[in-house]
């Protein structure tokens, strides 16, 4: 009986209202007032505050601020970003060739370079039958060896036909501290970066796999919708888990130096197309 007359005595006190008035200081005439109660003050504090939040909320998604928050920006920005670093990549080629063939024609017109006489054709060469036939021992030799090299990862990749129109995000920002290399079979790059750096998916897909690994540290590996497959290693902890859509550019892991195989913080990161490892350089500007 107490402990219910005490809890309609705490209901009743935080429902009590009191009067706020508002006098005038030279003849004490109320001007205004208003009753409350603490319930009401709660609700009022309370309804603010999610207003607050709402319209901070609101401003970060809708304006650029958004992209100094942590392992968020912008798709479009990325994507232009890759763009101009290629076409910046190939306006410098081009500048170079074209210096180069400026300072040729110089060199030719002041006498300094003989212009290059076009070689006369061997007219050994140009009779010789080309199409001649294969003894029985080089058949046999070039059908060993295909066969040898039919399932061999270090086989070229280059023939392969890879999807067009492909976007690739670079992984995390770094430097490049070894490169790809099929014959010391490392099948990917290390990229040289700060700790607790955002690791990002290059591309949309599925994540796979995450775990840990005595020798390579926490590792990520997602499978892309068009045949490639990432993983990134040595990483100090994972954002995700198995079975998570994540979208290109999304944060996945913290870069890490974890892994007996480690040596300094850094992002082992490797690219596979249809079970064959390929050059992550080839398509991504890092």
């Amino acid at each position: 009986m107490k402990k219910n007359s005490k809890q309609l005595t705490f209901w009743n006190k935080i429902r009590f209202k009191y009067k706020l008035s508002f006098l005038n200081e030279n003849t004490l005439e109320e001007v205004f007032s208003f009753r409350l109660s603490r319930l009401s003050v709660f609700w009022v504090l309370l309804a603010f505050a999610v207003l607050l939040i709402t319209l901070t909320s609101i401003v970060i998604i809708n304006t650029p601020i958004r992209n100094y928050l942590p392992g968020y920006l912008d798709s479009e920005v990325r994507q232009a970003m890759v763009e101009n670093a290629l076409r910046a990549d190939s306006l410098e080629q081009v500048l170079i060739t074209q210096t180069n063939f400026l300072s040729n024609i110089n060199n030719i017109l002041q006498g300094k370079s003989p212009i290059a006489q076009v070689p006369k054709m061997d007219s050994v060469a140009k009779n010789a039958d080309v199409n001649l036939e294969k003894s029985k021992v080089t058949a046999e030799f070039i059908k060993n060896y295909e066969e040898e090299e039919k399932y061999n990862l270090s086989k070229s990749t280059s023939s392969q036909q890879f999807p067009e129109n492909l976007i690739f995000y670079k992984p995390v920002t770094g430097i490049i501290s070894d490169h790809f290399d099929l014959r010391e079979k490392h099948y990917g790059v290390d990229i040289a970066t700060n700790p607790k750096e955002s690791v990002l998916a290059t591309m949309k897909g599925t994540v796979v796999f995450t775990g840990f690994d005595a020798n390579v540290g926490y590792v990520v590996q997602i499978q892309h919708p068009n045949g490639f497959v990432s993983i990134y290693k040595h990483n100090t902890s994972v954002l995700k888990k198995q079975g998570d859509d994540v979208k290109a550019g999304e944060a996945i892991a913290l870069a890490g130096n974890t892994g007996d195989l480690s040596s300094g913080t850094h992002l082992h990161f490797e690219l596979w197309f249809k079970g064959n490892p390929v050059d992550p350089e080839e398509f991504i500007v890092f």
